[in-house]
Parts: C-alpha cells; sequence; structure tokens
C-alpha cells in the first residue's frame, strides 16, 4: 500500500542497519523518540519514498526495498547513521500545510551547491536529469527528500531552491 503525503517533515529517523538478501534491501531506522507509533504495515516516507513497514521492535522500524525503488532512489546508497526524513500518510483530517506528494520518487539528482550566501540566503541547487528538467518551472512544487518545497530558480538542467532556517533545522537538507 502506498499512502500520500503533504511534504510536511514530522521527524529524522537515523538509519541503525542495512542487510542485503538476493534483489531485497532492507533498512532499519531508529524513530529517535518519533511520537508516531506505526504498525505494521503503515505507509511512511521515508525520504519522501513511500516505504511500508514490514517490522517494528521498539523504537526500530524495518523497510523492505526492491531493486526499483534503489534503482531510483537514493535509500539505498546511504550508510548506517544517516539521517533520513520521516513523515506518516496523511489521512482526511491531516492539515494539508505543504503539497500533496504520492511518495513515487520520480529522479534523483546531484548536488551542486548547498550553502549560504551573503547576499541570497541559503541557496541548495541541483542538477536534474533531461528528462525530469523539463517539468521544472520556477515558484512550481517539487520534493526533494521528501521535504515539500518551491523552486526559486531554474537554469537548464538545475534548480535552486531557498531554504530558510525552519527547513535547515527540522530536515536533513543541511546535510546534503
Amino acid at each position: 500500500p502506498c499512502g500520500m503525503f503533504t511534504g510536511l517533515i514530522q521527524h529524522m529517523g537515523t538509519i541503525s542497519r542495512r542487510a542485503e538478501a538476493g534483489n531485497v534491501i532492507r533498512i532499519t531506522i531508529d524513530k529517535n523518540g518519533w511520537e508516531h507509533d506505526p504498525a505494521r504495515g503503515d505507509s511512511i516516507a521515508v525520504n519522501g519514498c513511500c516505504l511500508t513497514v514490514v517490522e517494528k521492535t521498539g523504537e526500530q522500524l524495518d523497510f523492505d526495498m526492491v531493486r526499483t525503488t534503489s534503482d531510483t532512489t537514493t535509500l539505498a546508497s546511504l550508510e548506517v547513521g544517516a539521517r533520513v526524513n520521516l513523515e506518516h500518510a496523511a489521512t482526511p483530517s491531516t492539515l494539508l500545510g505543504g503539497h500533496l506528494v504520492q511518495g513515487h520518487v520520480e529522479s534523483t539528482g546531484t548536488v551542486v551547491h548547498n550553502r549560504e550566501f551573503e547576499d541570497r540566503g541559503w541557496i541548495l541547487k541541483i542538477k536534474t536529469s533531461e528528462t525530469l528538467s523539463r517539468f521544472l518551472i520556477k515558484k512550481g512544487s517539487i520534493t526533494v527528500d521528501g521535504v515539500s518545497l518551491t523552486i526559486a530558480e531554474t537554469i537548464d538542467q538545475t534548480l535552486e531552491i531557498a531554504l530558510i532556517p525552519e527547513t535547515l533545522e527540522r530536515t536533513s537538507l543541511s546535510l546534503l
């Protein structure tokens, strides 16, 4: 099953284990005190990718990924200790303060720079694929690692996002 999300990150977890068995990669995420208590079978956006809880032990949540997921996201490349953005699926009573997000990751990009500029504030610049870049527009919506964002600028195959201090503090985007 897959849910709908808002792109408003609720908590940051930490990858505590990673294992591969055939075509399946299992990642275990420590909830780090997240108050949400998902059950087995619940959909959770992990860095924006909708994953299903397959096991739960205390603060540890296990998720399985098949190659399709690992090929279209950065999740398979994350090491133990990496921080990840977490969001539970939206319900009819969820405040929709972000964008409606399906949790289906379309593409990955490469960070060109992620830093503060004296005259522009904090700018995250990402090089995208040619396929994705056709759909990017200035002031359009996008999610990066599950965070609902507005595109500040597009130039060729790159996009720039201006990040506010709240986003830098509450998400893993400052670590990119």
